[in-house]
């Protein structure tokens, strides 16, 4: 959400791409059509890419979510090669398209330790879309855009407010509840929670527990 009101800020038009893989918390396919929406996409397209046929996740696997807190390591949330997969599928809509900038929206500070949010994956991605693509060969290159790479979550709650975007419509717990609530639990919703505290911001998320309870 943040990312693309900042590619939009810019001037961008924007094509908004969601990857139905099947996960867990499949809840933030309807928050990412709501989000689409707000910040007038031109269009939003929702593509099924069904990870559970490859597992090896908790969230895509039959593994529990880990619930005790931010730990050390690659932790079992991780999806095998997840934004390597999703950046090539923009990547080739992208071509289709003649755009020629991929906003997405990885964090390198504070996360949970995935090898694929991190600066060095970034630059080898957009060297790879320049060698392996029509447009890349010919001279129209690619820029990959994370603008949230070196924000904390705290800045990215400030980012979002001063975009005027309704925090409240994003999601980010792994785990939701039957009746749709983020668990509070989760490392994701830990580190959620944490931001808004750290940015002095009110949380708008409806959490089933406490986050760092």
């Amino acid at each position: 959400m943040v990312a693309a009101g900042i590619a939009r800020s810019e001037g961008f038009a924007l094509h908004a791409l969601t990857i139905d893989y099947n996960q867990r918390h499949a809840v933030e396919l309807q928050a990412a059509a709501q989000i689409a929406t707000a910040l007038g996409a031109v269009r939003h397209v929702v593509l099924p890419l069904d990870l559970r046929r490859f597992g090896g996740s908790a969230l895509t696997d039959d593994i529990a979510v880990p619930k005790q807190g931010v730990g050390e390591g690659i932790p079992v949330t991780y999806v095998p090669a997840r934004n390597t997969i999703f950046l090539s599928v923009a990547l080739g809509w992208a071509e289709a398209l003649g755009a020629r900038d991929i906003f997405i929206g990885i964090n390198a500070l504070d996360y949970s330790g995935y090898p694929d949010c991190r600066p060095d994956f970034l630059h080898a991605f957009e060297a790879m879309a320049n060698l392996a693509t029509k447009a890349g060969v010919e001279g129209d290159r690619f820029a990959i855009h994370a603008p949230l790479l070196q924000m904390s979550k705290a800045d990215i709650a400030r980012e979002a407010d001063r975009l005027d975007l309704d925090a409240g419509q994003s999601w980010s717990c792994y785990d939701p509840t039957l009746d749709g609530l983020h668990c509070g639990l989760c490392d994701s919703c830990r580190l959620r929670s944490k931001g808004f505290q750290e940015a002095g911001l009110s949380d708008p998320t409806h959490y089933a527990a406490a986050p760092g309870s």
